[in-house]
């Protein structure tokens, strides 16, 4: 029988109009999808709880919005320009100008009190149009711009215009809208060589994933680094360093062995729930995020996570003296980014549902924030 007739004969014209209006249903899809939440959600506690038993480890699900509010400084009239961090992405060329704009816009809107990008000639003046906010460097090049007898030459001014800057920033975020051109590529194993010598925190992002599932010596053995993949760029790592297949049944497991497999990085496994270790636990943050999955978001994941290293690293010697067992300055920054980026994401749903742009999650930052940690 068809269920609309079946309705009706149970409750009238009248009703079934109603009970067929757009509010209902909206009504009843909203209970279904947090039902269906909360149960994947529970019943992935219960298999990363089994899980853990089973293999001798613990998953953490830590206090979210405590961490953050414990690491984010307080506003005060004394401070100056700078102090509240120096951001600088590393990506952005001829077809790629959103993803860096979004990274560096958000660290802004969380609270960093300067970006910078350093891009391709071709990607800078997009990038500078979007927001007079960002400091731009055009300093890249891309393969087809220099001829074979210039490589050399041109490789070094690019390592010497980033190298004076290098020791003014308190993070790098690497390969948001960076491409896989292989001299860029080249270029941007330079400037993490120089990172790494000025003991500088590096998020790794998009193309960078890439390039350092190729080239892990870059990132091996470096505790400042945060890998931050999605789906397909773990599962890329998982071949590469552990030479076999992504295992759910063994999840955290596999996701510990990798980064200890890389040495001591940072990696945040993206998905329903966010997973992070940095080889000696495995933490999840599950707060509910947005069911929009506009492009972009990974963007303003790394540009968070930037700051809010940045900021623990400050309050490292502080948090220390109170609390010994607390995670490294990057699993805090990356526990509190993944919040805010799930809180932000969430809220900007609230209010534009279908319509959902990354812009959208970006304007929401502030007032997520705000909502977990009140700047006065």
């Amino acid at each position: 029988m068809n269920p609309r007739l079946r309705l009706k004969s149970h409750i009238g014209v009248g009703d079934c109009m109603f009970a067929y209006s757009t509010v209902i249903r909206r009504h009843q899809f909203l209970i279904n999808t947090l039902r269906g939440y909360n149960c994947c959600l529970n019943q992935l506690r219960k298999m990363t709880a089994e899980g853990s038993k089973r293999e001798g480890f613990c998953i953490q699900e830590p206090d979210a919005e405590s961490l953050l509010r414990r690491i984010t400084p307080v506003m005060e009239s004394s401070n100056h320009k700078g102090q509240a961090g120096n951001i600088a992405v590393i990506g952005g060329c001829r077809e790629y100008t959103g993803a860096p704009y979004f990274a560096a816009i958000s660290s802004l809107k969380i609270g960093a009190d300067l970006s910078h990008v350093f891009c391709t000639k071709d990607a800078a003046p997009v990038i500078k149009s979007y927001s007079p906010e960002l400091i731009v460097h055009p300093v890249l090049e891309e393969s087809y711009n220099i001829k074979d007898t210039e490589e050399t030459l041109i490789y070094n001014r690019v390592i010497d215009d980033v190298k004076g800057w290098i020791l003014k920033f308190d993070c790098l975020v690497i390969g948001p809208g960076l491409g896989r051109d292989p001299f860029l590529l080249n270029c941007v194993s330079g400037i993490m060589k120089l990172a790494r010598l000025a003991n500088l925190p590096m998020i790794v992002d998009g193309d960078g994933l890439f390039h350092i599932t190729n080239n892990i010596d870059l990132v091996s053995g470096y505790p400042l680094a945060v890998l931050t993949p999605n789906i397909i760029e773990y599962r890329r790592l998982v071949e590469k360093c552990l030479n076999c297949e992504v295992d759910s049944s063994i999840g955290p497991q596999q996701l510990l062995n990798l980064a200890r497999f890389i040495g001591g990085v940072t990696i945040i496994q993206k998905g329903k729930s966010d997973f992070i270790s940095n080889s000696e636990k495995v933490y999840m943050v599950t707060n509910s995020g947005s069911p929009r999955r506009c492009g972009g978001q990974g963007d303003i994941l790394s540009g968070s996570v930037a700051v809010f290293s940045a900021w623990a690293r400050q309050k490292n010697l502080v948090l220390a003296d109170e609390d010994n067992s607390l995670p490294s300055p990057m699993v805090l920054g990356s526990i509190a980014g993944s919040l805010l980026v799930r809180k932000a994401a969430s809220l900007a749903f609230e209010k534009k549902k279908r319509a959902t742009l990354t812009t959208n999650i970006i304007e929401c930052l502030g007032e997520s924030l705000e909502n977990i940690c009140p700047a006065l």
